[in-house]
């Protein structure tokens, strides 16, 4: 009892949930296609990175750039570097400044030709290059992107102005990354000159950012199309669960409610998977559950009309008294009123274990049992009381581990003892009743032939009904309460089992019971 309320509470426990028991079973399969997404979505820090390396990448190009300037202008007598200077300025897109030891500004390539590249005003750009910066910022800010100094031409155009000049130590290279105010990326390099003058080259390379849009619209899309899709499925997938479990639940709260004399249950028989096995299931426990109801309600029924006949009797065999003077006739209507007095607690004893014999086989705990050893037992219990007369029973006891099978074996006992009394009951005087147990594949074969009236064809699953009494003219009316073979197969049932009547082998005449039952091992619990 312990260990079952133990298994119960962890099975519950297992069962239960947490944060998600508020939201519904679509709300939960979205969320569960949008997290996925959602780390989908993390490729966008895939971009910062892919940025980066961009740049790092321009940066060593600067300065490779600005080495190989130098060295080019340093090997080149004076009047011809301008020329050089203007060629490398206009191919590459990089404005040119050298300054003089001093750090006086001694060239610069704007100067000289026009601008080969302009940092454009914000404020002039429309409004669809505003919002597309305004996208950047926000995805600078979810990706966590460094932020970069601005970009300003300085006032005073001098080497100290520059700290990629003032922070040089020998004649290796340095660069610098700033951002001009269209967003766009400055990258500067400057280096020293053999003279200890100062050579600064600038560039605007905007495909860097450009780049990185067409990339970010690329993914974007992509994400879009994957979240259209994982809605669409997940749409689909709640609707395949969702709706017929709705149906299941509104047909469960009828059934529960049992205001409708039929509730359909869907069976959704194309649906071969849990579900499916669910929606039978429940249609299957439905119609059991209607089919135990109608025959509770015909069972009371029954118990109430046969009920009455004995109350009737007894309440006239009463009034009787009070009007009966005669002893004789008062001692004749108290024997009238013990006997309904007696059929009235049979009945009720039968009533009793008909309507509890379900309950308790379903908790019964079965053990092997050798049928032949039974019936060897119960005929010899029978002879030592003389139970049967001046009838004979005659046993074909199968061998020793034939007959075997898992059961109860006082209700197996009380089934056994109910056909015995009813085979020696109706077969005439010095009849032979035969009884036999013998094993056909899987199954366990019990017979009992009598030679009585026998029943006719369209009479043999009536005897099984409740309530149904056909005995000898020989007997007291009222000796049995008509369940006796309904208790017999409730028990037989309940044994996995089944119980019929049938013509006897040889066509004699009389009643052949048949028992079928598992052989033991044949069934798995």
């Amino acid at each position: 009892m312990v260990r079952g309320i133990v298994l119960l509470k962890v099975e519950r426990d297992r069962l239960r949930l947490s944060w998600s028991r508020g939201l519904s079973l679509t709300v939960r399969i979205l969320a569960v296609n949008m997290f996925a997404l959602a780390l989908m979505a993390g490729g966008l820090f895939f971009l910062d990175s892919y940025r980066a390396r961009l740049i790092s990448e321009r940066q060593e190009f600067a300065e490779t750039q600005l080495l190989l300037l130098r060295d080019s202008i340093e090997q080149l007598p004076d009047n011809l570097r301008s020329d050089l200077i203007m060629q490398f300025a206009k191919r590459d897109k990089v404005r040119v400044r050298i300054y003089n030891p001093v750090g006086a500004k001694s060239f610069d390539s704007f100067e000289k030709d026009l601008p080969v590249y302009t940092v454009t005003d914000p404020a002039a750009e429309p409004l669809r290059k505003k919002l597309a910066r305004g996208i950047d910022r926000v995805f600078d800010f979810l990706v966590a992107s460094p932020a970069l100094v601005g970009f300003k031409e300085p006032g005073a155009d001098v080497a100290s102005s520059w700290a990629e000049l003032r922070g040089l130590k020998g004649l290796a290279p340095q660069s610098r990354v700033r951002l001009a105010d269209d967003l766009t990326h400055m990258i500067t390099a400057g280096g020293r000159l053999t003279d200890n003058g100062y050579l600064l080259t600038t560039a605007n390379p905007r495909d860097i950012r450009a780049l990185v849009r067409a990339e970010r619209f690329s993914i974007g899309m992509f994400i879009l199309l994957v979240l259209g899709i994982s809605v669409l499925l997940s749409l689909f997938l709640a609707r395949t669960i969702v709706r017929p479990l709705q149906h299941l639940a509104r047909a469960a709260v009828k059934v529960r409610l049992g205001r409708a004399p039929e509730v359909h249950v869907p069976r959704l028989p194309e649906r071969r998977d849990e579900i499916g096995m669910l929606a039978r299931a429940l249609s299957d426990m439905s119609i059991a559950l209607r089919q135990r109801i109608d025959a509770t309600e015909a069972f009371a029924a029954d118990v109430a009309h046969e009920i009455k006949n004995p109350l009737a009797s007894l309440r006239s065999a009463l009034d009787g008294l009070d009007t009966v003077k005669k002893p004789d006739h008062r001692a004749q209507l108290m024997d009238v009123a013990k006997a309904d007095v007696l059929r009235m607690d049979r009945l009720i004893s039968d009533i009793s274990d008909a309507s509890r014999i379900d309950a308790q086989l379903a908790k019964a705990k079965f053990e092997q049992i050798d049928l032949g050893d039974m019936i060897d037992q119960l005929l010899a219990a029978r002879e030592s009381r003389s139970a049967d007369g001046d009838k004979t029973i005659a046993f074909a006891r199968p061998r020793r581990g034939i007959a075997l099978i898992m059961g109860e074996d006082l209700r197996l006992e009380r089934v056994l003892t109910n056909l015995l009394d009813n085979a020696v009951s109706f077969s005439p005087p010095s009849g032979l009743v035969e009884v036999s147990a013998t094993r056909s594949g899987d199954d366990v074969i019990v017979r009992i032939m009598d030679q009585g009236p026998g029943i006719p064809a369209h009479e043999r699953e009536a005897v099984f009904r409740r309530f149904h009494s056909e005995r000898p003219s020989s007997e007291n009316f009222g000796s049995h309460s008509g369940l006796g073979l309904a208790i017999a197969r409730t028990i037989i049932e309940g044994h996995h089992g089944s119980i019929t009547v049938q013509d006897r082998e040889d066509s004699g005449r009389g009643a052949c019971f048949q028992i079928m039952l598992p052989a033991a091992g044949s069934i798995q619990p």
